[in-house]
């Protein structure tokens, strides 16, 4: 847990901003269209110390806590939702090795990781287990002095790219308490990728099947205990809803800003946009609703660093209400721009894709609504 000042917060978040704005937001509409992984400029994100934000500092982390990660991810999603979101990716796969390895594991794997000279991704969802993760069916067995992994991962981010891939596999029995993690490396032999997925948005970073076929790790790959992965991930999806829903904001908050600035440049009617009452307040409702999103996410954020309680509830809330809105405000804008907002020069029509998936990856919000509904009924009986 972080304990920086106002004043070391706000250097961050300006050195970021810097970042964003020079490396990243001048070829996000470019990236999209080649559908580019920018490997580059997330090795020069390294650097800033973004590819370990809250792993320890003795292993080359920041050890940043979560309060400055939302704000880190809001302002990479003001350059490019896509490549923010996966750097939250690799991150989360970063701070499961940093939090449940052994002292080897996490000085053999998290120093390059941090550097993002190495990239990483995380292997839940498979083709028949989505939301249902506690039924996945990707097995590992013990071999000797070996793991042998098999089975398929779907929706991969950095799949292909990625250097090192967190995976959940069963080890025992049917649920979650069967579920082990792994660390397996690229080099494994029987690893291997399926074709790019063809997606709606999140076009700067690639999606792909992760296929095991005989997998063999040495047992010292295994994470945390056996049977633990599935609080493994649980606990590290935590800190990626926080994440993506600030990959919404800043993304949403992007997309508003140049509303409100087409608004007072563009004329009709004899006047500026900015005249016309009903489209300034469609304007508000979105900012009025980023706002509550901010709060909201900031609050849950904090939480998650004092390790409330009641924080993985209050995560999963704000995961739903900030994804929600910022996919509102997003398309808000591109409504406000009229035809100018859905070409793609503009870049909002790209904010509206990227920002879909929000409301569907790291826990449906349809999850997280149950989440927080199960959370009362238990409160009330």
């Amino acid at each position: 847990m972080s304990t920086l000042d106002p004043e070391e917060r706000q250097a961050i978040v300006e050195a970021v901003r810097d970042f964003t704005e020079t490396r990243i937001a001048p070829h996000a509409v470019e990236w999209d269209q080649a559908h580019h992984f920018p490997v580059d400029v997330l090795a020069e994100a390294g650097t800033l110390g973004l590819g370990a934000i809250y792993a320890r500092e003795d292993v080359g982390g920041s050890g940043l806590g979560r309060s400055e990660a939302v704000l880190i991810f809001e302002e990479l999603a003001r350059g490019d939702v896509a490549v923010a979101a996966y750097i939250s990716i690799h991150n989360m796969a970063v701070w499961m090795i940093d939090t449940f390895g052994t002292d080897e594991q996490r000085r053999r794997w998290v120093p390059h990781l941090a550097g993002m000279e190495h990239l990483a991704s995380y292997c839940l969802t498979e083709p028949d287990a989505g939301s249902d993760a506690g039924s996945l069916r990707t097995s590992a067995r013990r071999d000797g002095d070996d793991w042998v992994l098999s089975g398929t991962k779907q929706f991969i981010s950095g799949a292909g790219a990625s250097s090192v891939y967190v995976v959940m596999a069963r080890t025992g029995e049917p649920g979650p308490r069967g579920i082990s993690a792994f660390v397996v490396p690229a080099e494994a032999p029987g690893l291997s990728f399926g074709a790019e997925e063809q997606k709606m948005g999140w076009h700067a970073q690639p999606t792909r099947q992760v296929v095991m076929d005989d997998v063999r790790v040495p047992a010292d790959h295994l994470l945390g205990s056996e049977g633990q992965g599935f609080t493994i991930a649980m606990r590290g999806l935590n800190g990626g809803r926080l994440n993506i829903a600030a990959c919404s904001l800043g993304g949403a908050q992007w997309a508003v800003d140049r509303a409100a600035a087409h608004l007072t440049t563009r004329h009709a009617f004899g006047g500026p946009l900015a005249d016309q009452q009903g489209l300034v307040f469609a304007l508000a409702d979105a900012q009025i609703e980023l706002q509550a999103a901010r709060c909201m996410l900031r609050d849950a954020a904090a939480r998650l660093d004092a390790e409330d309680p009641q924080a993985a509830v209050v995560v999963a809330g704000a995961k739903r209400f900030v994804t929600d809105a910022g996919w509102r405000a997003a398309n808000t804008a591109l409504q406000l721009h009229g035809g100018y907002g859905y070409l793609a020069e503009y870049g909002i029509e790209k904010v509206v894709r990227d920002l879909r998936v929000h409301q569907i990856l790291e826990g449906t919000n349809e999850i997280m609504r149950v989440i927080v509904g199960r959370a009362l009924i238990q409160g009330a009986a």
